[in-house]
Formats: C-alpha cells, structure tokens, sequence
C-alpha cells in the first residue's frame, strides 16, 4: 500500500486521491513542533482566567456561559457526545478515512490547540484501519460538518462503533483489540475535533475523482459513439476551438481527433457522404465537455485550497497566545465546489444519454434499428437506453444547487449555512447513476462498431473495443441484458476504459 507524507498546507489532490483509493498516510514530523507549541498555547491562555470561547465557555448559543476549570474536560467530552447526533445510512469507509486524513492534516498545523497524544491517535486509527461509524446525515455545513466529525470524535473516546475490516464493533473494542487507549479530552480538543469542513470537503473530492474518472471514460465511448454513427471529425478541427479559446475545449477536441485518429471508418466516408452535419451530442462534444473539463478544474482549484486550510474555531495563535473566534468553518466554498461538480457530471451523462438515443434510431444513425441484427424478433438496446433516460432525470433532479438553501440552527445564532454536506453527500451517488450511462454508451458504441466490420477503427479504439469483446460478446439475439451491463459499468467504473487511452484524455486534477 501506497503511503503519502501528509505536509499539511502543501498537500496535492493526487495525494488525496490516492488515499480515497485506498492509501495508507502519515503526518509529516515537521508539524509535531508546532502542535506541542499551540497546546501549551491553550494552556497559558486558561491560566490568564479570562472566558474563551470553545475552551472554558459553552458552545454556540451557550457561548455566554462561563465553565469553571474543573470541569472542562467534562465540557469537551460533553460537546463530542452531545453532538454525535447524525442519523442514516452509515457514510462509506473510503470517505470517513479521507474525512480524518483531512481533520489530521488540518490539526497538524498547530492552529487548533490539541495535544500531540490527540493527533497521534487519529493518525493510528488512520494506519491500523479502525474507521469510525459516522452516520451520512446530519450536516449543514456550518458551523463544520458538526454530528459527523462528533461521531468520529466519539470513537476516538471509546464510545460508539467502529469498523475494523468488514466487523462493525464498540468503539472501545476496537481500540483495546489495536492496542489503543480511548482519548481522554483536553481543554479546547473535543470542539477542535467536531469543528470544521472535513465531512462536506471529503464528500466534494470523492466526487471531483469519480468525475474526473466518468470524465475521461465519457470521451472515449463518445469517440466510439461517433465512429458507430460515422459521424465526421471536422467538428474536432483545431482551428475552431482556438477561436473561442476556451481551454478545456480545446483540449477536448484534441483529445477526440487524438482518439479517431487513422480510422479507416472515417475515411470510408470521407467522400460522397450526404450527410451535412452531425446532431449536436456528437459535433458539440469538445464544447459540452470541455465545459464540464473547466468547471472540474475550478471546483478541483477550490477543494485543494480547501483540504490545506484550517477550518476549526476558535483559532490559536500560539505566538501570541490568543484565540480568535470566526467563521473559517463555514463551508461555502465547498458548497459552491460541490454544485459545480453535480453539474457537470449531470451533463456529462446527459450528452452521452443523446448519443445513445440516436446510435439505437435507425433514422439518425444508419444502423440497424435499436441496434439488434433482426429488429422485431429481437428489441436490442431498446430498454438500456429507457434506462440510461431515467438514471439522466435523476441526475438532472439532484443537481439543483445545494449552496442556495439555507435553515437557521442554534436558536438562530448559525442563521445562514451552506449546506455543502447535503450538496457533497449526492455526487458518488450522481456519479454511479452517470457511470451507469456511460456503461451502456459501451455496449451500443461497440455494438455499431461490429456492424462495420471489416472496416477498422483507430488503434486506440479498437483496442476498447477488444477489451470490452474479451469480457462482453456481441448482442445478436436478446439475452439477458443485465449482466452485460454490470461488466460494462465495472469497465467504466474501475477506470479500465480510460486507461486504455490515458495518454490521449486532459486531467482534471
């Protein structure tokens, strides 16, 4: 297993996506300075006897209320078990670990007051594979993804459940089976761990992976499409795309006639060709997906910035033993970040679902009806293309901007929020629905590809082609539909499909 060296503030998206694709991690020793340093920070400024908000006061509307010392860290288990109130299905283990390696980037910074025992332990549950139980629901994105993180907090004192492998055990069980004593709170240290934007940020990246993955997979089955429906690679001519200058549609169009090129179907109708122009999901694709290219690329700018940033509060300035109070944990950014993405790949799925539509219509596509040898006997691609349609309107129904809502909490003390959990927690599943799409996009590309045989495709999409063929035969007469589809989606899925042409796809981060 792969193991990145976590820096906090300089932390690349490659690094966590390798995590979110099962990486182990570490935090860079160059940080244990600064912790120590920010702690003893807490510490001194709670012998001044001043109130302190989150360190010897109550929390939120509470905020008035001065706790006396014996009791704080009373006061900081209270707030982890007080706010561990999320509900729903449990979130998967690849986000809950990205989740801590977000929260134990962002402690490393010595910005947040918590001791080095504190890291260490998060940091050991992150290398021995003990993953908190934390419930999906439950955030609003301010102030932080607050019953999410409490439910990881919660866990690291012994209480609530954790996974191990496939056992889901008491928290306690966990630990003392790995050799871990369950954290005992300091001053400052429960709110630090429940405070903040790790939650909705791990949601957001794990989407903009899967989008960046659907992304590359999309052109190569919208290059298939293409070849299938012998449309022309004029539209793909660089000299239109430089004349509006956008980046990711210039890229785009690169990566098309990249994918094309020395096909022998393009050339067989080159000449004579009555057609005078394609339907837009096949001409317009370097301007629809090289949109979707550029707004991954502005919400990828905004989830780096985001995942290497502080985000607790109060805040500790440990040079100057003060703890500044804001609203660093106001998830906005990530908010706006996560509808970008949900846009995206709702259009992404949206143009390839046309593509499909129009390989199996015989009048658009020149090629046997619904894509079957003996149309009538046989409904071919009829179905996965109903399928494709309802997957699309879910994903057009869920990509309605989340950041635009807004519900008072706290007696209205937090009267506006972001609701980027809400707005995060959609894509895997926007992606899966849209992975789906381009699955069956596969199968009908292929499936015209095989009416023109002898003539070939390119290199690159004739090897598609092979490694679809060696796991999914051709669709003569109607066979069950759905296990051909399951095989197509893992291609998709796995990023089988888009390795295939890697060197010819744009990256989105």
């Amino acid at each position: 297993m792969n193991e990145s060296l976590l820096t906090p503030g300089g932390v690349s998206l490659a690094q966590w996506r390798a995590l979110y694709r099962g990486g182990a991690v570490r935090l860079d020793s160059v940080c244990a300075p600064k912790i120590v340093e920010s702690a003893a920070a807490v510490a001194r400024i709670l012998a001044k006897g001043e109130p302190v908000y989150g360190i010897n006061t109550g929390f939120g509307k509470l905020a008035s209320v001065r706790i006396g010392d014996d009791d704080l860290g009373q006061l900081q288990r209270n707030i982890v078990l007080s706010h561990a109130a999320g509900t729903g299905a449990a979130a998967p283990i690849p986000i809950i670990r990205l989740m801590m390696a977000l929260k134990l980037a962002s402690l490393g910074q010595g910005a947040s007051g918590v001791r080095p025992e504190t890291v260490a332990l998060l940091e050991a549950m992150l290398a021995g594979g003990l993953t908190p139980v934390v419930p999906a629901q439950g955030s609003v994105g301010a102030s932080g993804d607050l019953a999410p993180l409490a439910h990881m907090a919660a866990a690291m004192i012994g209480v609530s459940e954790i996974w191990v492998d496939d056992r889901r055990l008491p928290a306690a069980q966990a630990l003392a089976e790995a050799g871990m004593e369950p954290l005992v709170l300091g001053p400052k240290e429960g709110l630090a761990l429940l405070n903040g934007t790790q939650f909705s940020t791990a949601n957001a990246l794990a989407g903009l992976f899967e989008a960046e993955r659907l992304f590359q997979s999309a052109l190569v089955t919208g290059a298939l499409s293409t070849e299938a429906a012998k449309g022309s690679d004029a539209p793909f001519d660089p000299r239109i795309h430089q004349l509006r200058r956008h980046a990711g549609q210039v890229e785009t169009a690169a990566a098309l006639r990249a994918l094309m090129a020395g096909s022998a179907i393009r050339a067989s109708h080159l000449e004579n060709d009555t057609r005078v122009q394609d339907p837009y999901c096949l001409r317009c694709q370097p301007q629809v997906m090289g949109a979707a290219l550029d707004v991954l690329r502005q919400a990828a700018t905004t989830l780096e910035i985001e995942a290497n940033g502080v985000s607790d509060n109060p805040l500790i300035f440990a040079q100057t033993d003060e703890a500044l109070s804001g609203g660093n944990f106001h998830a906005e950014p990530v908010a706006f970040a996560a509808d970008m993405i949900a846009l995206a790949i709702c259009e992404i799925g949206s143009i390839a679902e046309r593509r499909i539509s129009m390989l199996v219509d015989q009048a658009l596509s020149g090629l046997p009806a619904f894509l079957t040898p003996r149309p009538g006997l046989n409904s071919g691609f009829m179905i996965p293309q109903v399928t494709a349609a309802a997957l699309i309107s879910e994903n057009k129904q869920r990509a309605y901007p989340a950041s635009v809502d807004s519900i008072p909490t706290s007696a209205n003390q937090e009267d506006h929020v972001s609701m980027a959990a809400h707005g995060a927690r959609r894509l895997l599943d926007m992606a899966e629905n849209a992975t789906a799409v381009i699955g069956i996009e596969l199968l009908a590309a292929a499936q015209g590809l095989d009416f023109h045989a002898p003539i070939a495709t390119s290199s690159v999409l004739a090897e598609v082609h092979r490694h679809l063929r060696r796991n999914v035969a051709a669709l003569d007469d109607d066979r069950h539909f759905y296990p051909d589809m399951e095989i197509a989606n893992g291609l998709v899925r796995s990023g089988a499909i888009a390795a295939i042409a890697a060197d010819l796809l744009p990256g989105v981060a």
